[in-house]
């Protein structure tokens, strides 16, 4: 099957710092890959350049970004626009900056429906309440005509899936879909997510939460410090990771099988991008570093198949991460 999206040696900077380093990836019509890792690894960043959205002050300096074939750096903002939404969607992850304070929630989405399907205004106030409904917004035929600042965090979050969904793209790019959502309808969300799977959509989900990537995923890349630092199926990932800084946010993970199981949370913090440490950039924090970890810089490479790691000692660490439970992360 030929890959709808397919991102190979991405780079974004800001200026002389680069965020983004190199991060390839790809998925197929119906596949869901994830992207996790801490705050400022580098995962929404990389997500933003595949939809031609980033800051002002970045860049793409180097890599391709190619959906169904076509080089979309190469495209004009006009051929952008006709692309997000319609084909490329996103959740993004600050619902309250996403969404305008001046116009009403179904106003905004009601706005796709017109623009993009040519519908008459009372036509996109139904198909928006019918977006509302799908992702779980009570009584959505009054509060089509709300405000954002009238809706808690989750209800707005909600209001920015049914504006990620309402135009069925073929790629949903969700950042933390679920995260100011409770357990109930993150359930909720989750479950009309992946019927939208099942039916052909593919997605890049980003987020924090294990347990949301293994209900939702199939593929993995762990970033850190703007780079992939390991790559493989959730499974193989999960049960056996291969680079510290997974085993680490496993190890600082609940897990849904064994309760009793300690969580250990990853010494230090993650390092400035504008002063990445020689060699490895997690050796600072790594309980693997030897010498050559801090002099030596690994590449990503595969050591079976469909698996990759940016370690010196990916086989040593597979071998420790095998021997605990991870799959109920």
């Amino acid at each position: 099957m030929s890959a709808l999206l397919e991102v190979t040696d991405l780079v974004v900077a800001f200026g002389d710092v680069r965020a983004v380093r190199g991060v390839s990836f790809s998925l197929s019509e119906g596949e869901t890959l994830a992207i996790v890792g801490e705050s400022g690894s580098g995962k929404s960043l990389s997500s933003l350049a595949v939809l031609g959205l980033l800051p002002a002050q970045a860049r793409v300096e180097s890599g391709e970004i190619r959906w169904a074939g076509e080089d979309v750096s190469a495209m004009s903002e006009r051929e952008l626009r006709a692309l997000r939404g319609e084909q490329l969607s996103m959740i993004f992850q600050d619902p309250l900056s996403a969404l305008n304070p001046s116009l009403t929630v179904g106003y905004q989405i009601a706005e796709m429906f017109r623009r993009r399907r040519g519908l008459r205004r009372d036509e996109a106030r139904r198909r928006a309440v019918e977006a509302m409904t799908e992702v779980g917004i009570p009584d959505a035929a009054r509060r089509v005509g709300a405000y954002p600042h009238e809706f808690s965090g989750g209800m707005r979050q909600r209001v920015m899936i049914a504006m990620a969904l309402a135009l069925e793209p073929r790629l949903l790019i969700a950042d933390e879909p679920t995260t100011a959502l409770d357990v109930t309808v993150q359930a909720q969300i989750l479950r009309l997510l992946r019927h939208r799977q099942r039916e052909g959509l593919a997605m890049v989900i980003i987020s924090h939460d294990l347990g949301v990537v293994a209900r939702t995923a199939r593929s993995v890349v762990v970033m850190y410090a703007g780079q992939a630092v390991e790559s493989g199926t959730v499974a193989d990932v999960y049960i056996a990771p291969a680079h510290p800084y997974t085993l680490g946010l496993l190890d600082a993970s609940p897990s849904a099988r064994d309760s009793n199981r300690e969580i250990r949370p990853i010494d230090g913090y993650p390092p400035d991008i504008t002063a990445l440490p020689t060699g490895c950039a997690f050796h600072p924090r790594c309980p693997f570093a030897r010498e050559r970890c801090r002099t030596e810089e690994p590449d990503l490479r595969e050591f079976a198949p469909g698996r990759s790691s940016a370690c010196h000692y990916a086989e040593e660490v597979l071998a420790r991460g095998a021997a605990v439970d991870h799959a109920g992360a």
